[in-house]
């Protein structure tokens, strides 16, 4: 299986959560006491359907056939104050930056973003009260208890958001996956013509003194990107959790350098203006192709307001210098 093929970042599952376990109505008795007083046990709570964080996950492909998830039951109360047996809880492991949402509202519930975080996506019922509890002056021997509670049953969305410390911005054909595969150990697919990558890549970039960071080549954004057009939405949410955003331009591009940051910077803007706070980093890719005097004229078209750096994947040309500038800003 490809990389493209394995990667999952939605899953829609049912949790059904325990039900809780009975109180008991236990009457004590033993050789000595015909008549004695209540104490039935409370019931066992139902098992919880349980979300929790694991680092060495990127993707949800493990639960993408995985649509029903079942929590044990709890277990009645039992004679002698005994509580029943707690429910087994489910437990579903999930990538950082996960988000749990209810499928019917689209209330989000919560998020994911550290190791062996723990979150309760279902709870479970909470056992019935014994006898005991419902003793009193005015009826010493109560002959009921409380039943559990039920279970619950609900569909739930997680959803990823991928956590990369750099996220590539460009439209498609920008040289994204070419830098990407140069600067790691990442496979992505790679060709001369537009949307080739269709899922997002994650990786590791080595930095000096055994430093690295994580970069994140996410699917081209189109004009139009945030209104749903093309790959739109689903990928654009992974940009929203890279600190830093790397926008890459091609030196063959047919508008000016600053136009096509534009409308890149006007596509984020409209998805959702907090983009607009992150440190950029400006790549004109594919510049192993510029002589002196074409260099020189695209230097006066780039953007003033942006740290940029002329850079060919292909010849290895200006790699370390982007590579310093993106760490500057990561660690800003």
């Amino acid at each position: 299986m490809s990389q493209g093929s394995n990667f999952v970042d939605y899953v829609k599952i049912c949790c059904r959560s325990g039900h809780g376990g009975a109180g008991s109505a236990h009457l004590h008795r033993d050789k000595l006491t015909s008549k004695g007083g209540p104490d039935g046990g409370d019931g066992g709570r139902g098992g919880h359907v349980i979300v929790k964080g694991n680092a060495q996950l990127w993707t949800l492909l493990h639960l993408k056939f995985r649509k029903h998830v079942i929590a044990g039951d709890g277990e009645g109360g039992r004679l002698s104050l005994q509580t029943g047996k707690t429910g087994r809880d489910e437990i579903l492991e999930v990538p950082l930056g996960t988000i749990a949402k209810n499928s019917e509202t689209g209330e989000v519930l919560f998020e994911i973003t550290k190791d062996g975080e723990t979150q309760i996506l279902t709870p479970g019922g909470r056992g019935g009260l014994g006898n005991w509890h419902f003793k009193s002056p005015t009826q010493q021997t109560p002959r009921f208890a409380q039943p559990g509670e039920p279970g619950q049953e609900v569909w739930n969305i997680l959803e990823l958001k991928l956590l990369a410390d750099v996220g590539l911005v460009g439209f498609p054909n920008a040289g994204k996956s070419t830098l990407l595969s140069v600067v790691s150990a990442a496979k992505p697919e790679i060709a001369d013509y537009a949307f080739t990558t269709i899922v997002p890549n994650l990786g590791i970039v080595a930095y000096r003194n055994n430093r690295s960071f994580i970069m994140a080549d996410i699917p081209g954004i189109i004009e139009g990107a945030s209104q749903g057009k093309g790959l739109g939405f689903r990928f654009l949410r992974h940009i929203e959790r890279n600190s830093v955003l790397l926008f890459m331009i091609p030196a063959d591009t047919s508008r000016t350098l600053k136009e096509e940051y534009q409308i890149l910077l006007h596509e984020l803007k409209e998805y959702n203006p907090e983009l607009m706070d992150k440190p950029r980093v400006l790549a004109i890719t594919k510049s192993d192709m510029l002589d002196d005097e074409l260099l020189a004229e695209l230097k006066n078209e780039v953007p003033a307001n942006v740290p940029s750096v002329f850079i060919s994947s292909v010849a290895q040309k200006g790699i370390d210098q982007l590579k310093d500038l993106l760490w500057k800003e990561i660690n800003r």
